[in-house]
Parts: C-alpha cells; structure tokens; sequence
C-alpha cells in the first residue's frame, strides 16, 4: 500500500470540516466510494445541511468533475458508471427529502434507446448524469415506439427528449418520432437530444433534433443550456441569479 492510500485510508469523514468534507466527497465520487459518499451525505444532513445544498454543492459538483474528465479522456466509461452509481446512493437518501422540501428541479428528461434496437449502455451513462446533474429521468428502456416516448413526455410533464439509437438501421426511427411530434402540435413543447454512434450532427440537423450529444457530458451540458431558456426553470433562475 502507497502512503497515499494509507492516508486516504485514515481519513474520518466525521472529523472533517463542511469544506473538507465536501471536496473529500468529491474524490470519493470520482473513486466510485458509494459508501462513503453515503456517510458523506448523512454527516451533512446531520449537522443540518439543506438537503438541496448537499445535492448540488457535495454531489452534482462531485458529477460535474467526473463528466470534465470524462469528455478529455481522462476518465473511461466503467470509471465513470462507478461514479454515477455512488451519486445515485447518495441521492437515494436526498431524493425523498427534496420532494419533501420542494426543491427546484433542473427539469426532467424523458430517455429511450428507439425502436427495433436494445442497446443501452449509452442511453443509461446518459441517465446517470443528468440525474447527478439534477435532473428527474424517467428511462423508458429499448425498442421504444413513438406513442411511448409521447406517452411519457406528456404523463411526466417533461422538458426534454433523449433518443438513443447504436444502429443505422434504428436510426432513421428518431424522424418518426420527431415528425410526429410535429404532427401533433408538440414539438415546441420539448426540446430534443439524440445520440448514438453512427450519429453526427448533420443527422441530427436534418432530422429536426434540437441537438447532437456525442457522449454523456455533453448531453448534460446541452440539457442544462436548454433549461435555461424555460421559463421558470431552476436553471433559468440560477443563471439569472
């Protein structure tokens, strides 16, 4: 064992200060610790942390150097799936104290991998950040048809539309979805991502998406930009802030 993992080891989360404690957290979410970032979260709350302050300052601040690490190839996908499942046991314990409280939220995203295809390592890493982004994500799952993904864009008020395709053949099924939307009055109602890999952005243009997401940070970074110009959104009202 290094000295440096001896330290890290040595380390009583208990004992530190808020300051100390949250850019610990930080780390801890970068290694994928689930349990101390647990122990993180309740230390804080115990010394009587808005639960909100915990998520945004300990855990989406935690994701947001894991998704700048992530896009510049520092950090792979199972390093980044390790992180995102250890924000996701911290948000385990604040999930029922924000609604508790009535926290803003970012606003909530609609995923699905399209029809005829079930792939879905993607569309999940995707999931899991904008969760840690603070976003509500209903993942709908594979082969989804259009009248799921409207069924669900409307039951669930949502912002945004996530369509994940791996496959040439499934690709085309995100104009299906996009045209009738557009059919039936709907398509200014939400704003529309895609990704997948045989994508790129002129695909995206020329099927009337909002935007090309070629990996999981940059999805988030286009889901926040997007919320800042709804009205009313958290988002809008913290960059207005």
């Amino acid at each position: 064992m290094s000295e440096q993992d001896q330290v890290s080891d040595d380390v009583v989360l208990s004992e530190l200060s808020d300051d100390d404690l949250v850019i610990q957290m930080h780390d801890d979410l970068y290694d994928g610790l689930a349990d101390e970032i647990v122990e993180g979260t309740n230390i804080l709350l115990g010394r009587g942390w808005a639960p909100y302050d915990v998520l945004t300052k300990a855990l989406v601040e935690g994701m947001r150097i894991v998704g700048v690490d992530f896009r510049d190839g520092i950090l792979f996908v199972p390093e980044v799936l390790l992180a995102a499942n250890s924000m996701k046991a911290g948000m385990a314990i604040l999930r029922p104290l924000l609604a508790e409280t009535g926290a803003p939220r970012v606003g909530t995203v609609i995923l699905g991998t399209v029809k005829g295809d079930i792939h879905d390592i993607g569309k999940n890493l995707v999931g899991m950040m904008l969760e840690g982004a603070g976003f509500d994500v209903v993942d709908i799952g594979v082969n989804t048809d259009v009248d799921t993904y409207i069924a669900a864009l409307e039951e669930h008020n949502a912002d945004i539309l996530g369509m994940s395709a791996l496959l040439t053949t499934t690709m085309g099924y995100m104009k299906v979805v996009i045209d009738t939307l557009e059919e039936r009055g709907l398509r200014s109602e939400y704003g529309v991502i895609v990704g997948g890999a045989p994508l790129n952005e002129n695909f995206a243009d020329e099927i009337g998406a909002d935007a090309y997401c070629r990996d999981a940070t940059v999805a988030v970074e286009t889901a926040v930009d997007f919320m800042k110009t709804r009205q009313g959104s958290a988002a809008a009202q913290m960059a207005g802030s």
